[in-house]
C-alpha cells in the first residue's frame, strides 16, 4: 500500500521491473493498493473520439480496454500474479471473472450489491436512477503474469468522468460507494473489505 498519490508514470515502471522480476522468480507476487492523481488512461482498445476533453493528463496504459479515469477518492489496487503457479491451465478469461468476484464479494461486505453485465467491462449497481458503473477492470498479461487491474470508486469528484467515454460506454452512468450509501466511506473500508475477500477468490491465505 502507498500512502499519497503515486504518479502514474511511476507505477507503470514498477509494475513492468515487479512483473520481469515474478517472471524470474526474483521476486513475489504483489497486490498494490494505491491513489492517483487525476488523470485518464488508454487502454489498448481506446478510441479518439472517446476523449471528450484533456482537462487531465492522458497516459497510454498498454492494458486491454479503452478509457478511464484515476483520481483521488478511487482506490486502484494493482495485480500481479503468476498465472502459471496458479492455474493448472492458465486462462485470462477465469483471471477477470476472479478480479469481478472479488469486486462483488467486496462490495457485499460494505452492504452494496454489485453485479456483471454481459458485454459491459466492470462491476454495476441498480441505482434508483439506473445502472452505474463502481468499479473498473483493465489487465495486461505477459509471459503469464498479471498486472494492471481494477479501480473501485469510493468518492472521487464524479464530473471528473465527463471528459471521457468511461470504457467506451456511453448509455450508462459512474457511481461511488458514497454516493450510494449517503455517507463519508473511507479508503481503510475497502482496503479491509477487499483483504478479506481475497482469500475465497484466490485461495491463498492473505494479501
Amino acid at each position: 500500500m502507498s500512502d499519497g498519490f503515486v504518479n502514474y508514470e511511476t507505477a507503470l515502471a514498477e509494475m513492468e521491473a515487479r512483473v520481469a522480476a515474478i517472471r524470474e522468480q526474483d521476486a513475489e507476487e504483489l497486490i498494490w493498493f494505491l491513489e492517483h492523481p487525476p488523470l485518464y488512461t488508454a487502454g489498448t482498445s481506446a478510441r479518439d473520439e472517446d476523449l471528450l476533453e484533456s482537462r487531465f493528463p492522458v497516459y497510454k496504459a498498454g492494458r486491454g480496454g479503452e478509457y478511464t479515469y484515476h483520481g483521488p477518492g478511487q482506490r486502484v489496487a494493482y495485480v500481479m500474479l503468476d498465472l502459471k503457479k496458479r492455474q493448472n491451465t492458465p486462462d485470462i478469461r477465469k483471471y477477470v471473472w476472479q478480479l469481478e468476484e472479488w469486486i462483488i464479494r467486496s462490495l457485499a461486505l460494505l452492504g452494496v450489491t454489485g453485479e456483471r453485465r454481459e458485454g459491459r467491462i466492470g462491476i454495476w449497481v441498480v441505482t434508483p436512477e439506473g445502472e452505474a458503473k463502481i468499479a473498473a477492470i483493465g489487465v495486461r498479461i505477459r509471459r503469464w503474469v498479471s498486472y494492471h487491474g481494477i479501480a473501485i470508486n469510493i468518492d472521487p469528484d464524479l464530473s471528473h468522468f465527463d471528459g471521457i467515454v468511461p470504457c467506451g460506454i456511453r448509455d450508462y452512468g459512474v457511481t461511488s460507494l458514497a454516493e450510494l450509501r449517503g455517507q463519508t466511506v473511507f479508503p481503510g473500508e475497502i482496503d479491509r473489505a477487499l483483504r478479506k475477500s481475497w482469500s475465497g477468490v484466490f485461495e491463498t491465505e492473505h494479501i
